[in-house]
């Protein structure tokens, strides 16, 4: 019964771990799209260009594991006001000559990648600890 118990106890770890990965992997994307689209413009003169995104988190109960994990929550758009550069010739300029650009800083979304990699890194972690644990476990068990 203990053995049991055990390999509940290992499949929830490396469940938990699993679902942080997911979710850190989701938020690398987001951020990579930040990143790829900080300097675009809108594709019609006065129009507005891309407006940053910013991942969620969520819990949820897994009825399989018993556990609570996380998951990617909805992806928002950041209400933070567009950068406002006077370019007349741009295609995307207005009536002034002012162009949006998307209010993506580039120096924070690197930050944000760096945070989302060492937590990415911290759940991989986990998993290969908890393959290490089940095979000394197997190793205990076989002698």
């Amino acid at each position: 019964m203990a053995d049991r118990q055990v390999i509940a106890d290992f499949a929830r770890s490396m469940g938990i771990a699993t679902s942080g990965l997911r979710a850190q992997a989701g938020r690398m994307r987001v951020i990579s799209e930040n990143i790829a689209n900080a300097d675009s413009t809108s594709q019609t003169s006065g129009g507005d260009p891309y407006r940053r995104k910013v991942p969620t988190f969520s819990s949820e109960l897994d009825r399989t594991l018993d556990a609570q994990v996380v998951t990617l929550g909805r992806v928002r758009a950041d209400p933070t006001s567009f950068r406002v550069k006077y370019d007349p010739g741009n295609p995307a300029a207005d009536a002034t000559g002012n162009v949006k650009y998307p209010n993506v800083n580039p120096l924070i979304e690197m930050t944000d990648m760096r945070d989302a990699q060492r937590s990415y890194e911290a759940n991989l972690n986990i998993i290969s600890a908890t393959r290490r644990m089940i095979s000394l476990t197997l190793n205990i068990l076989k002698s």
